[in-house]
């Protein structure tokens, strides 16, 4: 009984070294692994490439399939590409099987001591993921150890010995073993730990031992089939692709499984070894056998799951998806990107609206208001809503520092759409009741918007790319958009004097100017954000 519960902390252990370490990395490069994503996946092969590095040196699948469906809901990515990534990622899975083959023996303990170091008393937030990597690479192989060991003592209980050596008899057995333990573990990660362990302590034989991977790959895809029944229709195409490609898998290679174990064999004297390079050698071969059929793998999931009268509604937003909590690092930048998204629209409404009043184009005035009260509003509570259920979640203190400066960004763009509304809403009246304004005041008024609308693009680019130079580019602009302003009431308050401007422009004219000042002040705002960032 002692020996059970060991296996089980030990494989407890296991999951939480490798979620550790999977945590870290994901840390120090999950935006870099998004915007690489974007950029290699626009051949299947190229993703193909990304997905097998990538998982490889994040050891999470997790994160890739997140991003990957938030990229297909936006129309940002097709199923075919996620599908390439998929075939890679296979293929980079394996490399924890290759890493727990080592036998590191009391050297875990060295790695537990150092990681916790670095987490808990070397300053800086680079040392506190590199602390966590080396954590979790310790835990990983304590975890090892203790399954190794206490298999050593179940393998030699005559029942135990009896089922095992029935795996190694029976194909369909071992296959179902392993196919029932990864669902009800819902980790293949831990099932190919376990059975590295049972190799290292000789409780297992080859034959048995891959027939338990097999059955591995199809587990996983129960696991990930229940998880997507509750999710988009993205998720689901995503998660049938995963079944075809790995079940797939599995029927190719039952009827070499006899070479195919005497090839495994061979790679090594070491039975540990020899597991983990099967486990390998299956993934690499699945994935380069089925890639010239990623195409039709995209159409089968398509027809399966095919799209519903919701879906060829286009979503108000494109990126955030409640799929991103469990990654905060995802769901930020995924916030940030929809964030930009609708200050790109904000920007534009601004030049609309200059359109309205310079031009009397009611038709830019008209597309401003529907823009305002059909987009904008309804998008800036959707964000708000999900960086505040963000805010609730497990998050390292720049994660909420990061949550609290998003919440003022949505602040400042939501309200520079409110005031451009105005400014639609000045030119429909201005238009309607035959306002005149002065050349002059044309003039001046032109030139603060024009003023404005660049300020606020530099402010926009600025949060965009975090950059300071920029940021500090567009403060700039706003300490001279006050000065232009001063001058362009007092030149409104010269002509009024005059009797060249007409008393019935004066409140259009004067809301006008002080809408773009609340405008540029709200670019300053965004500058000063990046700047203190």
């Amino acid at each position: 009984m002692i020996c059970f519960l060991q296996v089980l902390g030990g494989l407890a252990l296991f999951l939480f070294g490798v979620r550790t370490l999977s945590g870290g990395m994901e840390k120090l490069a999950g935006n870099q692994i998004q915007a690489w994503l974007d950029r290699m996946t626009g051949r299947p092969f190229k993703g193909a490439i990304f997905g097998a590095a990538a998982t490889a040196l994040i050891q999470s699948s997790s994160l890739l399939m997140v991003t990957m469906i938030g990229l297909i809901n936006a129309n940002l990515m097709t199923l075919e590409q996620a599908v390439g990534v998929m075939m890679g990622q296979e293929i980079g899975t394996t490399l924890t099987a290759q890493i727990v083959a080592f036998k590191v023996g009391d050297f875990c303990f060295l790695f537990i001591a150092l990681g916790f170091l670095l987490l808990d008393f070397v300053p800086g937030r680079d040392s506190r993921e590199y602390g966590e990597i080396i954590l979790g690479f310790g835990i990983l192989f304590l975890g090892m150890n203790l399954m190794s060991g206490a298999l050593k003592v179940l393998a030699d209980m005559p029942l135990v010995a009896e089922w095992l050596a029935s795996m190694g008899k029976s194909l369909p057995a071992g296959v179902l073993a392993g196919a029932v333990a990864t669902a009800v573990v819902q980790s293949s990660s831990a099932i190919t730990g376990l059975v590295v362990a049972m190799g290292i302590s000789r409780a297992i034989t080859l034959p048995g031992a891959i027939a338990v991977l097999l059955g591995a790959n199809i587990g996983t895809c129960v696991t990930g089939l229940i998880a997507s029944l509750r999710l988009s229709r993205s998720a689901r195409r995503a998660s049938i692709a995963q079944i075809f490609i790995n079940v797939a898998g599995v029927l190719l290679f039952l009827p070499f499984i006899s070479p195919f174990t005497t090839l495994v064999a061979r790679t090594s004297t070491i039975l540990p070894r020899q597991i983990a390079n099967a486990h390998t050698i299956f993934n690499v071969t699945v994935s380069v056998v089925l890639f010239p059929f990623v195409r039709h793998i995209a159409r089968l999931a398509e027809l399966l799951v095919p799209k519903s009268a919701s879906e060829e509604t286009p979503k108000l937003t494109a990126y955030i998806d409640e799929r991103q909590y469990r990654l905060p690092q995802v769901a930020l930048t995924e916030a940030l990107r929809e964030l930009n998204r609708i200050g790109e629209i904000t920007a534009e409404m601004i030049d609309r609206g200059r359109q309205a009043l310079m031009q009397d184009d009611m038709d830019a005035a008209q597309w401003v208001l529907e823009q305002e009260g059909e987009f904008l509003d309804p998008v800036c509570v959707l964000l708000e809503d999900f960086v505040n259920t963000l805010m609730q979640g497990n998050l390292s203190v720049s994660q909420q520092r990061r949550c609290f400066q998003l919440k003022n960004l949505i602040t400042d763009i939501e309200r520079v759409g409110d005031l451009t509304e105005n400014l639609a809403q000045a030119a429909e009246k201005k238009v309607a009741h035959s306002v005149p304004f002065s050349p002059q005041a044309m003039e001046e008024l032109d030139r603060l918007c024009q003023h404005t609308h660049r300020t606020y693009v530099y402010a926009l680019r600025a949060v965009q790319e975090n950059d300071q130079m920029l940021a500090r580019r567009a403060c700039r602009l706003e300490d001279e958009f006050d000065k232009l302003y001063l001058e362009a009431r007092q030149g409104h308050i010269d002509r009024l004097n005059e009797g060249v401007c007409q008393p019935e422009a004066d409140v259009l004219f004067v809301e006008s100017l002080r809408n773009l000042e609340r405008i540029s002040d709200h670019a300053d705002n965004l500058g000063i954000s990046v700047m203190r960032a």
